[in-house]
């Protein structure tokens, strides 16, 4: 297939939400976890290190997946992301001791899913510059639903067969579905716009300057995305990582606690989606500001919740909203930074995603300990999300400066 040649640019779409659903499979890691400590006699703590593996390895490989995408286009990068996935599923199957599940799973399907992950997104972004909103929501919301479709097969899988199968099975999926899929993960030629649209009416004169990454560094527009990035990501992953915990421990049943986790994982995809496209309308930091204000006070209504449909509905809420945080921020990277070094720009802003991966739940966790409650944990991430909510005010785009 030839880049230069134009496809339907919704090819490219659905070749993106198929891939990322492929990479974000590896969110159902968890149910490996008690077949692993089963059979080996490792502790919760040695095992869970894999996925803390991945997931630096994840973040880090995807500053250098997005500089190599930028020169080599999508396809390579996304199908060596697919090969190196692919291949460490394959081979944690063959797991007997830590290191080798380490070495597999946790740094070489890491290092594939940061490769992969950019190359979706960046594509979008480019084939759709009159909605980006709507195009990095669908490809991002195939990223969240993996887990949700691999994780009840792996477990079927495990049950009949083994988790060494689990791994074998899911290896062979992702190397051949995330290199199929990457074939049609190609740049539109150069100078291609949409017929129709507003930027193709509008001309190349208004579109934002593209910055090289050591450009976009300099620019005070990038560290308050990271900042506003870190700050609601914190707040989401803190929900997202003691929402069970937090809905037992206020007197609610096993039940309902798993019913808002479900929740909230279903509506997290729902929110990818609708705020990219609502963001196309409403403009896109006008759009991230109002999610920031939801959160919020979801967040402020958690330690009043006193029954099960409460739970629900403010776990949906904070789905919703942190759905938009990881649909928004890639978009509004295209918008201020230009599309030409989107991989390596984004790259760079989605280190605020790992810093917030360890902030949040940790955090929740430590003042828990300390005060025997997550009251203050609570106040605190809804004050992280008004901060948020404040420094948007003043992050007006850098091309409006210069």
């Amino acid at each position: 297939m030839d880049g230069r040649k134009a496809l339907n640019r919704w090819i490219v779409a659905v070749a993106a939400v198929v891939v990322q659903m492929c990479l974000g499979a590896v969110y159902a890691w968890s149910v490996f976890l008690k077949p692993l400590m089963a059979e080996f006699g490792w502790s919760r703590t040695e095992v869970s290190l894999t996925l803390t593996i991945f997931l630096v390895a994840y973040s880090l490989s995807m500053i250098f997946g997005g500089r190599w995408q930028d020169r080599a286009g999508p396809r390579r990068v996304a199908t060596v992301g697919g090969i190196l996935l692919g291949l460490g599923c394959i081979l944690a199957g063959r797991t007997n001791t830590l290191w080798w599940l380490y070495l597999t799973y946790g740094l070489l399907g890491g290092v594939g899913v940061g490769l992969g992950y950019g190359s979706p997104i960046s594509a979008c972004l480019k084939w759709f510059p009159d909605k980006r909103g709507l195009a990095t929501g669908l490809a991002v919301a195939g990223f969240g639903a993996g887990a949700l479709i691999f994780a009840p097969l792996a477990t079927r899988i495990i049950v009949v067969w083994g988790w060494r199968q689990a791994f074998l099975a899911l290896g062979i999926t992702f190397l051949f579905v995330v290199v199929l899929g990457a074939r049609f993960l190609i740049d539109p030629p150069s100078g291609w716009e949409p017929i129709g649209s507003k930027t193709a009416k509008a001309g190349k004169k208004q579109d934002p300057i593209d910055f090289e990454w050591r450009q976009m560094l300099t620019t005070r527009q990038f560290w308050m995305l990271w900042v506003m990035f870190s700050l609601s990501a914190s707040s989401g992953l803190m929900i997202i990582g003691h929402l069970a915990a937090f809905a037992r421990e206020a007197g609610l049943s096993a039940e309902a606690a798993a019913l808002a986790v479900g929740v909230l994982a279903v509506l997290n995809g729902t929110g990818r989606i609708g705020w990219g496209a609502i963001s196309d309308r409403m403009g896109r930091l006008q759009c991230l500001r109002l999610v920031f204000l939801v959160m919020c006070l979801a967040i402020l209504a958690f330690p009043y919740l006193g029954s099960a449909l409460t739970l629900l509905i403010a776990a949906g809420t904070v789905g919703l909203g942190f759905g938009g945080i990881l649909s928004l921020f890639p978009a509004l990277t295209a918008d201020y930074f230009g599309t030409k070094d989107v991989g390596a720009n984004y790259g760079l802003l989605f280190t605020a995603y790992g810093i917030a991966g360890v902030v949040g739940p940790s955090l929740g966790a430590r003042i828990y300990d300390a005060t025997g409650s997550y009251y203050v944990a609570f106040i605190i991430m809804a004050c992280l999300c008004l901060v948020a909510a404040g420094i948007s005010v003043f992050a007006k785009p850098p091309r409006r400066e210069m």
